[in-house]
């Protein structure tokens, strides 16, 4: 509704997880080098956890969309699968087929293997990405360590990245899961921006969707969208994004700290600034 207004080629705080929109904060460096050294080094499993809106999904498909050809590449963002459903994925992601007679857990793992010696034959490698992980029954989970296995007597044939909630770090320490648990190598959670970070978090989404500077938020308005999001980005997003429609029905390019307000009593969320941080904030 506001871009043409704000002279915007879209909306710069879609909910959607755009690469293009991907803020790369001292923490999401950190987390991307962390996929990095677990996918070159053939570390076999890496686990990135993070609270709700954190950023972990754009993240992760920002990396998978810039990782070159020598890397075969299967996302699976649906976690609420059977372990058969699990398989039936990850083959198809991969480019696989079976006809329906072949259909069995193990001539999909025998397919896969197959797949995975073939593409190490060729000096590639293999990467599959789960999103939601925290929604995995405990079979699916055990299915995953099987798929763990699949490696020759020197490396890896297949880097697991599993990606989910805070949540996901206590379920992994079960006791039913320790087998699982042990495997991963590679571990990174994934916390909120600091106010520096989203002052710079919003320029820069409003810089790729085309903004030429006309759009400016006072020092006040970073500081009170910094204190109600509490740094999460999907939230960030939907207080900035009621913040530009606020301006456009007020005529105004400046977002000041009445407009943040405005906004959230808009929202009608409960964004809530935290007692301990609140006179910091008056300071």
């Amino acid at each position: 509704m506001y871009s043409a207004y704000f002279s915007l080629r879209e909306n710069p705080f879609n909910l959607t997880p755009d690469p293009r929109y991907f803020f790369l904060s001292p923490h999401h460096q950190e987390a991307l080098n962390h996929l990095l050294y677990g996918i070159h080094g053939k570390k076999g499993f890496i686990l990135i956890t993070g609270n709700v809106g954190t950023g972990k999904t754009t993240l992760c498909r920002s990396f998978l969309a810039n990782l070159d050809q020598k890397v075969a590449t299967a996302l699976v963002f649906n976690s609420f699968l059977s372990e058969m459903e699990l398989l039936e994925t990850i083959v198809q992601e991969f480019g696989l087929s079976l006809t329906d007679s072949e259909r069995s857990r193990k001539r999909y793992i025998d397919v896969l293997n197959e797949f995975l010696l073939d593409n190490f034959s060729k000096g590639k490698n293999a990467v599959l990405l789960i999103d939601e992980g925290q929604n995995l029954s405990r079979g699916v989970l055990e299915q995953i360590r099987v798929l763990s296995n699949l490696e020759t007597e020197r490396e890896k044939l297949l880097q697991i990245v599993l990606i989910g909630q805070s949540e996901l770090q206590g379920i992994m320490a079960m006791p039913s899961l320790r087998q699982l648990n042990e495997r991963i190598t590679v571990r990174y959670h994934l916390p909120s921006l600091d106010r520096t970070d989203v002052n710079s978090y919003i320029n820069h989404r409003l810089s790729v969707a085309g903004n030429n500077g006309s759009i400016r938020f006072t020092p006040y308005a970073y500081r009170l969208i910094y204190h109600y999001s509490e740094g999460i980005p999907r939230r960030i997003n939907a207080i900035c994004d009621r913040c530009l429609l606020v301006a456009y029905t007020k005529d105004t390019f400046i977002i000041d700290r009445k407009t943040v307000k405005y906004a959230m009593k808009d929202l009608k969320v409960n964004y809530l600034i935290p007692k301990k941080r609140f006179f910091k904030f008056l300071d």
